[in-house]
């Protein structure tokens, strides 16, 4: 019992400055952003950037992974637990098979454009999928379940600065539009 405790406290000891610093940009993006106005991930992905180097070694780079490959994966979960069977269930047949449809077609469809301008299978899948789906976070959850190759990281980069900028542009853009 004493050994399962130590093990355990070491590796809480372990992840806890990576973790500390995952939680202190969340934060950070989260002031900027209600301080500022602009999206929250716009704020985490810039702070992210500032402090990539120290994912690369140190002492932050367990609590890093961690953070990326498991709680990433929670938070997408618990975003999806906030639409309940019920709400789903209160749209009917018609709506739900149209988004299954929608989303499998938007992901197919990135699919067969990153194959037709030379990319990987796995590229495809997360521009897609971060198409289809919700954005930034999306593009983060599907590549924690993607094979980490050496183009991941690149890949994952681009789509989130890419849906970011696009989803930002179309928050101004619309409203213009709707005017008109």
């Amino acid at each position: 019992m004493t050994l399962n405790i130590r093990k355990l406290s070491d590796q809480a000891a372990t992840l806890l400055p990576g973790l500390l610093l995952c939680f202190t940009i969340a934060g950070a993006a989260g002031f900027l952003s209600d301080h500022y106005g602009g999206p929250v991930m716009l704020f985490a992905l810039l702070l992210g950037i500032a402090f990539h180097f120290l994912s690369q070694e140190g002492t932050c780079v367990q609590g890093i992974e961690f953070t990326a490959r498991k709680l990433l994966r929670v938070g997408v979960a618990l975003l999806g637990a906030r639409v309940t069977l019920q709400q789903i269930q209160s749209l009917g047949i018609g709506p739900v098979l149209l988004v299954i449809f929608c989303v499998s077609a938007t992901i197919l469809f990135g699919w067969i454009i990153a194959k037709l301008l030379g990319r990987s299978r796995d590229f495809g899948l997360l521009t897609g999928g971060a198409v289809a789906i919700c954005g930034a976070s999306a593009a983060l959850a599907i590549s924690s379940a993607l094979p980490q190759t050496r183009e991941a990281e690149r890949d994952t980069l681009f789509t989130v600065i890419a849906v970011t900028t696009l989803s930002t542009i179309a928050m101004i853009s619309y409203p213009i539009v709707f005017g008109l």
